[in-house]
């Protein structure tokens, strides 16, 4: 009986709608993701106009992702007891009214306020998207819209500094925050009419003590990761930001488990499927984020490239990514290989393209870009594998968490792949060359002659290709362990199916 229900929960009626639902849902993220992005262009803008210090610079960038990230696993959970619909609109409202207040900010105070609401919308629309795309499409048709709303997140890489960048050009600052407002009121209008309401029919009690523990200890957390380029990663700042939060993401973990209704269900992890689907999902947003990272060093220090020309040089990833999920190679090869194979094969092309960018694309630009279409394509095949595995291990009435957990895990991932690619760059560099300066520009401009600048430019180098080529094995063994995971848990599932 039991498999029966998880069966036909699995697998809800294919709206007539559906896809024109997921070209909103996907504009919608569209504008999310334009935000983590499109703020950094506007730097110099920001420092002349309202007289902002680099403190109040780095808080305008973070306050938007610190409130975000610490508010993922809660929005999900709203969403899924107060109606992903709901949830949807009302993060929409919020994005808007935070982008309108932050155009005309007279302030950085306002600016970083304004942000801040801007972080509590774009958790509750990232996490409700995911959840409504779960809802509203079968498993024959999953893989193929999680890819297109994956796709979103290329998108909103590859063009966040070119739009902003074209908008600065023309207009004065703000404008980068008005472009967000014709796309939330067409969102919200479109979310209105077309979008079914869904919400989980057993109406669980609040779980407010739950919500509380893991929004700040994900906020602690990431604020860490955050500050931890800046101040050092063994900085008390950074080491007590990270132990509180490790500390009170214990005690939710604790507190989850003792509950009878959970906001985060911890049995999820007794789930083979989910476990390797999570480890998996951790891996590859490491490599990522760790890899991008780099590549921006690379590009402006080893090989020499202005800001916006290096990223445009990275923009053949995002490319890579898109064109594959358009054409739905990752739903296609899901379909031919399995899970456990998909997402072995997409992990293993992403850490060949990172190595291949570190024995390659050293002195020029070729050898980068070949790395650069291997890991999109296999960021293309695995991810969508990925988050379908995390969302098909929760049941669809928790949708919402399971999108919340996904963005979780994302956020994690990015930072760790921040900090430990980071650390073995700043470790190898150190141990080549001895420099008292904190990084490399400052290295360069503290040397004496050609020589010594011509050593510590081979000493980063290095640096470079060994961190690169730590991110790949990691990536690679993951995907390893994410596809024995996977392939044991399907395994047991047929067991047990042929025993019941």
């Amino acid at each position: 009986m039991t498999a029966t229900t998880a069966d036909t929960s699995a697998a809800p009626p294919r709206h007539p709608q559906r896809w024109l639902i997921l070209g909103v849902i996907c504009l919608a993220q569209l504008t999310v993701l334009l935000d983590n992005t499109v703020l950094s262009v506007a730097i110099p803008s920001l420092t002349r106009e309202l007289h902002a210090s680099t403190s109040d610079i780095q808080w305008m960038i973070n306050a938007y992702s610190l409130v975000q990230s610490g508010l993922l696993l809660t929005a999900g959970s709203s969403a899924d007891r107060y109606g992903r619909k709901k949830m949807l609109m009302a993060g929409l409202a919020l994005f808007g009214t935070g982008s309108l207040v932050a155009a005309f900010a007279q302030s950085s105070a306002q600016l970083i306020a304004a942000r801040a609401g801007m972080g509590v919308g774009g958790a509750l629309l990232m996490t409700t998207t995911l959840a409504v795309v779960v809802q509203i499409f079968d498993d024959t048709e999953r893989v193929k819209a999680i890819g297109l709303w994956s796709t979103v997140s290329s998108l909103g890489f590859a063009a966040g500094p070119l739009l902003g960048g074209f908008m600065l050009n023309h207009f004065w600052w703000g404008s980068i925050f008005l472009i967000n407002l014709p796309v939330a009121l067409l969102g919200l209008a479109a979310v209105a009419k077309l979008v079914p309401e869904s919400k989980n029919p057993r109406g669980d009690r609040p779980d407010l003590l739950g919500a509380l523990l893991s929004t700040i200890g994900m906020a602690s957390v990431v604020y860490a990761i955050i500050s931890g380029p800046e101040h050092g990663w063994t900085s008390a700042q950074v080491l007590v930001s990270a132990g509180f939060g490790v500390v009170v993401l214990g005690a939710f973990a604790l507190w989850e488990l003792r509950i009878p209704y959970p906001m985060l269900d911890m049995h999820f992890f007794r789930n083979q499927r989910f476990v390797g689907a999570v480890a998996g999902a951790i891996l590859v947003a490491f490599g990522l984020s760790g890899s991008l990272f780099l590549l921006t060093q690379h590009l402006q220090f080893v090989l020499g490239y202005e800001p916006l020309k290096a990223g445009l040089r990275t923009a053949p990833l995002a490319v890579t990514i898109v064109a594959l999920n358009l054409t739905g190679v990752g739903a296609k090869l899901h379909a031919k290989l399995g899970t456990p194979v998909t997402i072995l094969a997409g992990m293993s092309a992403l850490a060949a393209g990172l190595a291949v960018i570190a024995l390659l694309g050293g002195d020029a630009y070729n050898g980068m870009l070949a790395g650069l279409v291997v890991m999109g394509a296999g960021i293309a095949i695995a991810m969508p594998a990925m988050a379908n595995a995390i969302m098909s291990a929760i049941p669809v009435e928790k949708a919402g968490v399971g999108a919340g957990v996904n963005g979780t895990l994302a956020e994690f991932g990015n930072g760790l792949g921040v900090a430990v690619l980071g650390a073995v760059l700043n470790s190898r560099f150190a141990s080549l060359v001895a420099v008292s300066a904190a990084s490399f520009p400052a290295a360069m401009a503290a040397a004496d002659s050609a020589g010594e600048r011509e050593r510590i430019a081979d000493a980063f180098s290095s640096g470079l290709e060994t961190s690169q080529l730590v991110g790949a094995a990691a990536v690679f063994a993951g995907g390893v362990l994410a596809a024995a995971l996977l392939r044991r848990a399907e395994r047991a599932d047929s067991v047990g199916g042929t025993a019941a």
